[in-house]
């Protein structure tokens, strides 16, 4: 910027110092010659004139630098440094940064500085409503992404209902005579181990598939709820005691964290169905000893309880799916894919809601919230 100003100086100066010296150049020389022509041959004025006509060239180049520098000073200040200060700040529109600095400009920017904050002001409020308004729209898309899974899920719920409504007719009513038939031949095996081992292990996977029926029956229709205020303490511990004598829980250590004075609005038999179901679930997931904490706590109009266990975890790619009815990790006919489904399905019918994530120190954790009494 200032060589630039500095080659402008030197050229108007050029011109200035020129123009000058082209007005009064045939004056001078004139005065000097009739000066000259009238003093006798070797005086002093003579030789003055003459030493005169000879530092013409002198003076001239004296004149063309002071109105260089005069030039280059006028130029810098009024235009050079308003113009580096504009520079300055259009660079920091461009790098989005709107503390603009209203300084600098001079008499003859000031007026394009002050439109120059005022777009930057238009700038900043324009981004910043932009900003809002994405941001609204996501939260939107997310909703609305929760709504189409929630009303897929309905939609999916509705269509087991029905089947369920038709599998329990057809099928509930031959599976208990079969339980009976079952139930009578074991009787009349006696001492037949062989026999009786045959049976009990079909009476085992008869009262599975009821148990099926049943689930399919609890999933596909509304679940009658009895909503109240409950103490969640003593119900986790009685859920905790129902299941600590099956197998799963032998090498399980159970630990329960919470506030005794905790209360949460939920229908106790159904809020305790989930909690056995999840208990279970988590027992089975660690296979062997390990740990499971129970951690409630208020959060808000919420109450929060984490049922975490020190199992393998839930892996992420499947975690959209760990509710769908029938879908289960389990192996060997171990699960019928049903029991979070049902959890879910009984959670939501009592404002609630169930959700899946990673324990803090390595594992499953499944979050169930409801609301605070």
């Amino acid at each position: 910027m200032k060589a630039r100003v500095a080659a402008i100086a030197f050229l108007l100066a050029v011109v200035a110092t020129g123009l000058t010296w082209l007005s009064f150049q045939p004056v001078v020389f004139r005065l000097v010659e009739a000066l000259r022509i009238a003093s006798p041959p070797g005086t002093a004025p003579r030789q003055i004139l003459r030493s005169a006509q000879e530092m013409l060239p002198v003076y001239l180049g004296l004149d063309l630098l002071v109105l260089v520098l005069l030039t280059f000073g006028l130029l810098y200040l009024t235009v050079a440094r308003p113009l580096a200060s504009v520079e300055r700040e259009m660079q920091k529109l461009e790098r989005l940064d709107w503390e603009l600095d209203s300084r600098g400009a001079g008499p003859l920017l000031s007026r394009f500085q002050a439109s120059l904050r005022r777009t930057a002001e238009a700038l900043q409020t324009e981004r910043n409503l932009t900003r809002r308004q994405l941001e609204d729209l996501a939260a939107a898309n997310d909703q609305l992404t929760r709504a189409q899974a929630e009303l897929v899920a309905s939609e999916r719920l509705a269509t087991v209902g029905r089947l369920a409504a038709g599998v329990a007719h057809e099928i509930g009513n031959p599976l208990s005579g079969l339980l009976g038939w079952v139930s009578l031949a074991h009787t009349r095996a006696g001492g037949d181990s062989e026999l009786g081992g045959y049976l009990r292990e079909m009476e085992s996977e008869v009262r599975r598939i009821d148990g099926i029926v049943r689930s399919l029956l609890d999933l596909g229709r509304p679940p009658r709820t009895e909503v109240g205020p409950v103490l969640v303490a003593p119900l986790v511990r009685s859920a905790a005691k129902l299941v600590g004598s099956g197998p799963e829980f032998r090498e399980v250590t159970l630990e329960i964290q919470l506030d005794e004075a905790l209360v949460a609005l939920a229908d106790p038999g159904r809020f305790s169905q989930v909690l056995i179901n999840l208990l279970i679930n988590a027992a089975q997931a660690i296979g062997g000893p390990g740990r499971i904490a129970v951690v409630g706590q208020r959060a808000g109009e919420r109450v929060r309880i984490d049922v975490m266990d020190s199992g393998p975890g839930v892996p992420t790619e499947i975690r959209d799916r760990i509710f769908e009815p029938f879908f289960t990790t389990k192996s060997g006919g171990k699960g019928t894919g049903l029991g979070l489904a049902v959890s879910q399905h009984l959670m939501r019918a009592m404002s609630g809601d169930i959700a899946v994530g990673d324990s803090p120190r390595g594992g499953g954790k499944f979050t169930v919230t409801l609301p605070a009494a």
